[in-house]
């Protein structure tokens, strides 16, 4: 997804690179006007671990798929590499936490009675694990601070599908977001306006007919929070 190319359209405000969680974002911007370069370039799973290579000024993405539409959007952008970037970088990569939660990864954890021990998803354990899960995610954000740039990394809509354990969603996430704070990355959190009673996705920024993704109403929320940010 990317806005059209012309002589007449403004200078892109952000570069969106992320997985589809990037999707409804790129949709609302499209849908206000608000010129920007970018989408989803993969799946979430694929940007948790062994995903990018970093170079001196740069990135390479390790799926071909995902290399090309980067170099796309950045070419839209009139430069060669990540490090030439002078927008902000706005991302998801990492808050697959549905992914991290997949419910069958979990069992060596759990207690005869099918509950963890009491401390455990708040332990020294459940962070290290969830950390290596996640590792070049959180590689990718040391990196990209360390090329100078401003990244805003988004939390994902907060939906759990059947086969991943909403306990371990919940408590996987805040670990990343802490991981992505500490390395001096804008953690978009907008857990309380878009969940209900439940501390899950409201109905109405659910992608209907779809069990993981926001809809476009979600990405407007994202969007706003983008906007008053200064994007």
């Amino acid at each position: 997804m990317t806005t059209p190319s012309s002589t007449t359209t403004p200078p892109a405000r952000f570069l969106l690179l992320g997985d589809s969680h990037a999707g409804p974002i790129g949709k609302a911007a499209e849908a206000a006007r608000i010129p920007f370069r970018g989408g989803p370039i993969g799946a979430g799973r694929e940007f948790t671990d062994d995903f990018f290579e970093p170079r001196a000024d740069d990135v390479v993405f390790g799926k071909p798929e995902a290399e090309q539409y980067y170099r796309k959007f950045v070419g839209e952008l009139g430069i060669a590499a990540l490090g030439e970037l002078t927008v902000p970088l706005v991302t998801t990569f990492g808050f697959a936490a549905h992914f991290v939660a997949t419910t069958e990864n979990w069992t060596l954890y759990r207690l005869r009675d099918n509950a963890f021990e009491p401390g455990f998803l708040g332990s020294a354990l459940f962070d290290a694990i969830v950390m290596t899960v996640v590792r070049d995610a959180l590689a990718f954000y040391r990196h990209t601070r360390a090329l100078g740039l401003r990244v805003l990394a988004v939390l994902p809509p907060q939906r759990v599908p059947p086969l991943s354990d909403p306990e371990v969603f919940l408590a996987a996430q805040e670990s990343i977001r802490r991981a992505v704070d500490a390395l001096d990355i804008e953690v978009i959190d907008l857990r309380a306006r878009i969940t209900d009673a439940s501390g899950f996705q409201r109905r109405e920024l659910c992608q209907a007919d779809d069990e993981v993704h926001g809809n476009t109403a979600w990405g407007r929320i994202v969007l706003r929070e983008l906007l008053d940010r200064g994007l």
